[in-house]
């Protein structure tokens, strides 16, 4: 009897040449590097050099989160990837109230440019491509950095990384949004723009499926979903006036990467194909570039089990593998521990040698695409690419991601395959290995790593001291004119760089904004 696959696909036990019956591999596979990109986005893929080996670390103060990463770049991370605690998320100070309990949880506490110089001395920024997952305030912390590189000197056009900036599955999957859709889709083409302009080799948005897969989304669900808002971005941009071989080039994306190897890799090379023939055939672009699906990969958080954690070590490895196998240009894989805290050093180090291991123990860097031609995979890439479609074109009658959005589309159908999913592992029809079956009546204690609950109380007194010290009517006099620009058709990221150079907060700036833009109120329908 057919298995069914992660998309609720039927799995044959045997596939052969009959699997695919009228596949036409000059369209449907072609050349690595060559268009549609089924095969990979560059001719050499990995046979030259391996993929960009981040680690997403960030917790409590900067000045912790600092430590950590020159520790990872020293055991061989290329990249870094930083997270953000949920009061920088949401654009609210750590002396706010609704920041209370929560400064450093999550991620690193940034409120200033002060913060963003502790989070970053002593690391070249020129040498260091930095990715940063922060989505409503994306353009604050951007420019941030910005100033911190600007401060050692780094021209602008040397920095490279990306930030994450996908607000709509915010409202989709997360829920760390703060603006209305309208404003805030405003703001992703004022960044387009300013980054076009100032930060030429910057990856200026991450249109991210990861979430939602964490949050329940089927793999075809999470390509669809996340392509579908890919779209509404560019749209965004092109009724902005911007031409889009000069964007395009500049958008990436990212995946999830579950223990279901198979319909992952097939998933990944489904996407690369969907989105070369939505650029070129839907929006005329002709810049190979456009064409290209570049997208990030961090292995699956929501598998990770906190019953015999050690065992997360092989999801992990297994996660990673599919990654590779299907074609992503950077990853993270997560620490065995992270179904319990932040990981440890230790633990964060195993996390990048799995890694290291993939890129030069094993054979998958010798040579592009291992997969391709399988009866299984090409099946399957096709089968998730179907699925795939369909929902798409369930979003554009419903008007487009923005509109499923504000009716809860989206939201609706990822919730019903999380319960679907819930109620076969509750069931025991799907094995979760420690939990439902092979578990351990004797688990070994481990110890997490904690956060300090003293540096809540630290960081707000940081804060009242740039207050006390800063040029009060210098500040005043910027967010002024950050409150005419987002009033008015200006973009905003210029006197944005301008209030926060003066030392102006995240919730600051975030707060002027709300005043004009308004804050969000989720509804459903679906």
């Amino acid at each position: 009897m057919a298995r069914e696959s992660e998309s609720g696909l039927p799995v044959e036990p045997v596939y052969g040449p009959e699997a695919l019956a009228g596949w036409d591999p000059a369209r449907q596979l072609g050349e690595p590097g060559a268009y549609p990109y089924t095969r990979g986005v560059y001719p050499a893929m990995y046979t030259q050099r391996p993929w960009t080996m981040r680690q997403y670390a960030g917790f409590g103060t900067a000045a912790e989160s600092n430590a950590r990463y020159r520790q990872l770049i020293e055991h061989g991370t290329t990249g870094l990837s930083v997270a953000f605690d949920l009061p920088t998320q949401m654009g609210h100070d750590s002396d706010a109230p609704l920041a209370a309990g929560e400064v450093g949880k999550v991620g690193v506490a940034v409120d200033s440019l002060d913060d963003m110089r502790t989070l970053f001395d002593g690391i070249p920024l020129d040498r260091v491509s930095t990715s940063m997952t922060i989505n409503a305030p994306a353009a604050l912390l951007l420019l941030l950095y910005q100033l911190v590189a600007e401060e050692q000197g780094v021209p602008a056009g040397q920095l490279t990384g990306t930030v994450q900036n996908d607000v709509l599955k915010e409202y989709i999957a997360r829920g760390t949004y703060i603006f209305p859709p309208a404003p805030s889709l405003r703001l992703t083409s004022d960044l387009f723009r300013y980054c076009g302009a100032e930060l030429p080799k910057w990856n200026t948005i991450s249109i991210s499926g990861y979430h939602m897969a964490e949050a329940g989304a089927s793999p075809a669900q999470e390509i669809a979903f996340t392509l579908a808002d890919g779209i509404q971005y560019v749209r965004t941009a092109l009724a902005a006036g911007m031409d889009v071989d000069d964007f395009a080039p500049r958008l990436s994306f990212f995946f999830v990467a579950r223990t279901t190897l198979l319909e992952e890799v097939a998933k990944f090379r489904a996407a690369r194909r969907m989105w070369a023939r939505v650029m070129r055939d839907a929006f005329g672009a002709r810049n190979p570039k456009s064409q290209m699906l570049r997208f990030h990969t961090q292995t699956a958080g929501v598998q990770l089990t906190a019953q015999q954690p050690e065992v997360n070590l092989v999801r992990v490895a297994v996660q990673g593998l599919g990654a590779v196998l299907g074609g992503t240009q950077s990853l993270h894989t997560n620490a065995f521990d992270e179904a319990l805290a932040l990981p440890t050093a230790t633990s964060a180090r195993l996390a990048l040698r799995t890694q290291q291991v993939l890129a030069y123990e094993t054979d998958v860097t010798a040579t592009v695409d291992p997969f391709a031609g399988s009866y299984v995979v090409e099946r399957m890439t096709d089968d998730v690419e179907a699925a795939a479609l369909q929902l798409m074109e369930r979003v554009e009658e419903l008007g487009g991601a923005v509109a499923a959005i504000e009716v809860g589309f989206q939201k609706g159908e990822i919730e019903r395959n999380a319960y679907r999913v819930a109620r076969e592992t509750e069931a025991g029809e799907r094995v979760v290995v420690g939990v439902n079956r092979f578990a351990s009546e004797a688990e070994e204690r481990y110890e997490p790593l904690r956060v300090d609950p003293a540096l809540e109380a630290l960081q707000v007194r940081r804060l009242a001291e740039l207050r006390a010290s800063r040029d009060g009517r210098a500040v005043e006099a910027a967010l002024a004119a950050l409150r005419e620009a987002a009033a008015g058709e200006a973009n905003t990221l210029y006197p944005m760089k301008e209030a926060l150079r003066a030392r102006a907060t995240v919730g600051e700036v975030c707060g002027v904004l709300r005043e004009v833009w308004g804050a969000y109120e989720p509804t459903e329908r679906f």
